[in-house]
């Protein structure tokens, strides 16, 4: 399989290590990387989704909440932004392009980057307290996932396979916040978070497989994150296609359960995971800095496209889709023995006792 080596790794380091500057407010807001708040657009579909399983709850949503909720979630992964540039900012300088970054480059007080860390996280918090209990509890369980990918003596960054899934833990507990800001009172289905879950695997994988490739050395890629002292390009493909096989089958049971007609937007489903993995073959690749995505226009037109199928299905009925991908109804079934009556579900007999049991 081919891999992509960057001639200029040891240039971009030299280079950066020569151009090293002082402290300044530019980097220290860069540390916090406010352009990355487009990511909290996970937290949207927590909210949708919430609304149209608990439609009682769209009289009771608070605009003023969903903003205020919305600014807390950025505050709190901020500070997870920080605490990760100033912890990794020794292996930056052993990356081609994330030398260039903030600690890395000297353009941050390390003293002041640690207050900035906390601070970013208090404010947070405390906006999430005038929301509700159930709300503030995931933006705490979203900081503390933070400090156990970033700081040791655990740092699951550098531990293979539990790196991805710490990392992508994020997006299941910024769903959960959505869904908090919204219905607090409804317990949110596990198949639905799980389904979030694996579908964060799969593109943090795409992530260290883009990243793999663009250093193009396994020394150097170790000497950068330990994690890769273990991945091979094998190693991270079949992961890919785990963590997508566990997505798409949680997704089908809450689909199942809770919401037939999504059934329908499968197809492009599948089509937006097929093209976001297509980004990890190119030169380049945005799928290693997803802020860039949106210069992929045949990516960002099926992922809207798929969003508004989604919002749309959420909240239209359509009686013909359970005729078609529902289960089959109870039917009775008089058995040619002289036993009690069966009932049949589809092929399946399960006595009378039993249902009435269950």
């Amino acid at each position: 399989m081919r891999v992509r080596k960057n001639t200029d790794f040891n240039a971009g380091v030299t280079a950066t290590a020569q151009a090293r500057r002082r402290p300044s407010l530019t980097g220290h807001l860069r540390i916090a990387r406010p352009d990355h708040w487009f990511k909290n657009v996970f937290v949207l579909p927590g909210v949708v989704v919430a609304l149209s399983i608990d439609r009682s709850a769209l009289a009771a949503l608070d605009a003023v909440n969903l903003l205020i909720g919305l600014l807390a979630i950025c505050l709190v992964t901020c500070s997870n932004y920080v605490i990760n540039e100033v912890l990794d900012a020794p292996s930056d300088l052993k990356h081609p392009l994330k030398c260039n970054r903030a600690v890395a480059s000297g353009q941050v007080s390390i003293p002041l980057a640690y207050a900035q860390w906390l601070a970013l996280a208090l404010v947070g918090i405390a906006l999430g307290l005038k929301i509700s209990a159930s709300f503030t509890a995931t933006l705490v369980a979203l900081w503390i996932m933070g400090c156990v990918y970033n700081i040791r003596p655990v740092r699951s960054k550098d531990i293979p396979y539990v790196d991805v899934l710490s990392e992508a833990v994020t997006n299941p507990l910024r769903m959960l916040s959505g869904w908090y800001l919204a219905a607090p009172s409804v317990v949110p289905p596990s198949s639905l978070l799980m389904s979030y879950w694996m579908v964060g695997c799969y593109f943090t994988a795409i992530k260290r497989y883009t990243e793999y490739q663009e250093i193009g050395d396994p020394l150097r890629s170790a000497a950068y994150r330990k994690s890769f002292a273990y991945y091979s390009q094998e190693r991270l493909l079949i992961s890919i296609a785990f963590y997508a096989s566990l997505a798409m089958l949680f997704l089908g049971a809450f689909v199942m359960r809770y919401r037939l007609e999504l059934v329908l937007a499968f197809p492009l489903v599948a089509l937006v995971m097929a093209l976001y993995l297509s980004c990890a073959f190119k030169d380049n690749s945005a799928a290693a800095r997803p802020a860039g995505l949106y210069r992929d226009p045949a990516l960002m037109t099926v992922v809207v496209a798929c969003a508004v199928l989604m919002l749309s299905l959420l909240f239209i009925d359509l009686p013909i889709v359970h005729t078609i991908f529902g289960p089959p109804p109870l039917r009775e079934h008089v058995s040619l023995w002289s036993g009690p009556k069966r009932i049949w579900f589809g092929s399946l007999p399960v006595s009378g006792d039993t249902i009435r049991g269950a």
